[in-house]
């Protein structure tokens, strides 16, 4: 089976844009790919990495960067800007201030004067259109790779996306990069670790002038690691030096601040509306945030997106210890940075999106990854059990909304986060595993449908290549033509 897919939430720009800052003058996109400070910068795993990252779960190497999304046959991203958070930085463990450094760098493989340069600035917005001149730097710029001419367009509408589709021929190929932004703190909040620092009017300015940007975000995730005085976050970091930091806000709800900067994105008289991703909220921002929808902007129909997420099997926020597929819940990480059934559906009622975050930290319970290892090299029986993994994201996604009589294979599509700081599957490295996913993703619907197809309604009796064709491409860009 042969597809493009769409990834819609990854981090193309992240190790490149931190990699510029150690060269003069920094900040800078070059079209040279053999410099690591190039979106173009191919750097495919090799077996000692791939050892590495096994071992201790660090990935050093590129996974979205346009060589890899080029080679996977990757025709739309969906891109998230992403202003590095001081507070992985903030607190000196045992009073060094090296030791933070190294395990940031290990885990996002930066450099160190990214790390200065973010320790030093006092403005996270004004690093946000820094990343975002990054990529403009090289916009509709031609790379040639094994003789196929190819560039990447930042796309203003679903309508570019369709131009830039009907362009490609056999020798030139157009990747169509849509522009989204993970975290709220991008407005300039959250700078300090112990106290709130936000300026209300200069907050509300900046969400303005992202309004205006000619290339709009087509969502916005609100929170993310740390407090940033606008929503409390879920906890989300495994590295056990740096969990302190995380502390304050943990778990809270959305802030007066907060409230209106929701409102001022999801207004569509004031510019166009950007719909928010919930990921890394907490179980309280949700409830308040789902509250919202159903007061203010109730009969809005506003999208509700979970960009790179997993499910956790379990009813519900408010039930959360109860579950109505036991069988299946047992496979899933319980925890509730994860997403409940509840949610799931949801989402599915307000025509929105659910991507499957490609990172081992959340798609499965111990059980289930420990079940996934093989102990003996091969490449064939590694997917298969890898893959598992994904579709069963998928399956549970189905029977919850087929359960409630809603179409169920609608909602889900690929969130990598590849190149954020994650811990990928095995065997499914980078942007060029995914062709290996869809085909052995094809091979567990046809299992399952074979098994439950008569429990389906008939709406939802659909082709097994129908279904991943779906997962990997077509979901997503049904929502963009109707939201972008």
């Amino acid at each position: 089976m042969k597809t493009h897919y769409v990834d819609i939430h990854c981090h193309p720009s992240l190790k490149p844009y931190s990699k510029s800052f150690k060269y003069h003058p920094s900040q800078q996109n070059t079209i040279d790919a053999e410099r690591k400070n190039s979106i173009w910068h191919y750097s495919p795993p090799n077996v000692f990495e791939k050892f590495v990252n096994r071992i201790v779960t660090l990935t050093k190497f590129t996974q979205t960067d346009m060589s890899a999304l080029a080679r996977s046959g990757a025709k739309v991203v969906i891109v998230s800007l992403y202003p590095f958070e001081k507070h992985f930085l903030s607190k000196r463990i045992l009073g060094w201030k090296g030791l933070t450094d190294i395990l940031v760098n290990l885990a996002a493989s930066i450099s160190q004067s990214r790390i200065d340069a973010v320790m030093n600035h006092q403005d996270y917005y004004e690093d946000l259109e820094s990343e975002y001149d990054f990529y403009k730097q090289l916009n509709n710029q031609v790379h040639k790779i094994e003789g196929v001419f190819y560039t990447y367009r930042l796309v203003k509408s679903f309508t570019e996306i369709e131009e830039n589709q009907k362009s490609d021929t056999n020798n030139k190929k157009i990747i169509s990069i849509v522009l989204s932004i993970e975290g709220g703190h991008s407005f300039n909040t959250g700078l300090d670790i112990n106290k709130d620092t936000a300026d209300p009017i200069e907050v509300l300015e900046n969400l303005m002038k992202v309004k205006d940007w000619e290339h709009k975000p087509i969502f916005i995730t609100l929170a993310h690691h740390f407090y940033n005085e606008l929503c409390g976050h879920a906890s989300s970091i495994s590295i056990g030096a740096l969990k302190d930091n995380q502390k304050r806000g943990l778990n809270t709800g959305i802030t007066e601040l907060g409230v209106e900067v929701l409102e001022r994105l999801l207004y569509d008289t004031n510019g166009h509306r950007i719909p928010i991703d919930i990921k890394h909220m907490s179980t309280m921002s949700r409830k308040a945030y789902y509250n919202l929808l159903d007061t203010k902007f109730k009969g809005e129909n506003v999208p509700v997106i979970a960009s790179h997420g997993a499910v956790n099997g379990q009813r519900s926020i408010v039930q959360w210890d109860v579950t109505d597929y036991p069988e299946q819940a047992h496979y899933f990480n319980n925890i509730d940075i994860n997403f409940y059934d509840d949610e799931l559906i949801r989402i599915a009622n307000s025509n929105g999106m659910f991507g499957i975050q490609l990172d081992e930290r959340r798609i499965g319970s111990k059980k289930a990854i420990n079940a996934s290892k093989i102990y003996f090299p091969n490449k064939r029986k590694q997917l298969q059990k890898k893959s598992l993994l994904v579709w069963r994201q998928v399956e549970h996604i189905a029977e919850v909304l087929n359960n409630e009589g809603l179409f169920c294979w609608g909602i889900q599509t690929i969130g990598s986060d590849f190149d954020g700081i994650v811990n990928p599957i095995k065997g499914l490295w980078t942007a060029e595993n995914i062709k290996d996913l869809g085909e052995e993703m094809l091979q567990h619907a046809n299992d399952y449908l074979q098994e439950n197809r008569s429990r389906l309604k008939e709406f939802n009796k659909i082709s097994a290549e129908t279904i991943v064709e779906r997962v990997l491409h077509k979901n997503a860009m049904e929502f963009l033509k109707k939201n972008f």
